[in-house]
């Protein structure tokens, strides 16, 4: 379950509060799993009962009121996600990419909603844009006992289709394997989850993601960053944003020499909210709560996104220890 549930909540956790509230005669309407204003009404009426403050949030006091599970945390049980820097900070901006935790995120999966194919890795390279095809390919070449092991007898389909041709015979096949929705089917779906979850495949996703992360060392060192969890925000703002531009530059500066004023903080937390803070401002107005939200997250060391709650130094071993490098 995650942290907070509120008015606007979607999927199964609210569908189970709708259930314990009805089953308890709190009358929270159609099960749905969506939290409108009849369950809040309910989740009121609940906590009013059971002395608990009535804001209609089903928080961890109301959880453990209802008796239902805590809030679900992301896991890394990936040898990637225990490696390096580099490979730990790919596994977190995974998976807030795909929505999975780490290791599912590596097999992150989409159709051609977009246009492009097929996308598929932590970080949704695609064929369209031809970004996902120098994996294959290293795959192909590197490693083709995992394709043969992976793919069995789809193996050579896999490599005529994914890397075989042009770019658009590449896209055209990809939709082959695809239903009316845009949804990978089965064996085809069963085959990319295998091959996420391979450590050679995880390798080659790490090495791909080397030049974003090389940029975000740059980008520590021009704002005189040196801990880890700085690292892991300038990725994901690399991944996620691109960059940051040189008016926002200046105001993230101007922030530290406030920050810094009355001497150093105790550690760059504060710092690294500033430049969160100051980026996700600066987006288009439907995504600015998103990277606000991830930017944070990873600033402050823990937090929610996407459903999935993050303890950045206990699941990725990400912290504010020194980088290696800075």
């Amino acid at each position: 379950m995650t942290e907070l549930l509120r008015r606007g909540a979607k999927g199964n956790e609210v569908r189970e509060v709708q259930a314990f509230l009805n089953a308890e005669g709190y009358q929270a309407g159609a099960e749905d799993g969506v939290f409108g204003a009849g369950t809040e009404a309910a989740v009121e009426r609940f906590q009013t009962a059971k002395g608990l403050t009535a804001d209609g949030i089903v928080g961890p006091g109301t959880r453990a009121a209802m008796g239902l599970a805590p809030a679900a945390t992301a896991t890394t049980t990936s040898p990637v996600a225990q490696g390096d820097l580099a490979a730990r900070c790919l596994a977190l901006i995974g998976s807030f990419e795909t929505g999975q935790a780490a290791p599912k995120c590596f097999s992150g999966l989409s159709g051609n909603f977009d246009g492009q194919g097929l996308s598929f890795g932590a970080l949704q390279w695609c064929l369209g844009q031809g970004s996902l095809q120098p994996l294959l390919t290293a795959l192909c070449t590197n490693h083709p006992d995992v394709v043969d092991r992976v793919f069995g007898p789809d193996a050579a389909a896999f490599r005529a289709g994914a890397t075989g041709g042009t770019r658009d015979q590449q896209v055209a096949w990809a939709t082959t394997i695809q239903d009316s929705r845009h949804r990978v089917v089965s064996p085809w779906k069963d085959y990319f989850a295998a091959l996420g979850a391979t450590p050679e495949y995880q390798a080659i996703q790490v090495d791909a993601a080397g030049a974003m992360y090389r940029t975000a060392l740059d980008m520590c060192r021009d704002f005189g960053l040196v801990s880890q969890r700085a690292v892991a925000l300038m990725f994901g703002i690399r991944v996620q944003n691109g960059s940051i531009s040189s008016a926002v530059e200046a105001q993230i500066k101007a922030d530290f020499a406030q920050i810094t004023a009355d001497g150093a903080p105790a550690d760059e937390t504060p710092l690294l909210r500033a430049v969160a803070t100051r980026r996700a401002a600066v987006c288009k107005a439907q995504w600015v709560e998103d990277v606000r939200t991830r930017l944070l997250t990873i600033a402050e060391g823990s937090g929610t996104v996407h459903g999935i709650r993050y303890d950045l130094a206990a699941q990725y071993g990400i912290t504010l220890d020194r980088a290696e490098g800075l």
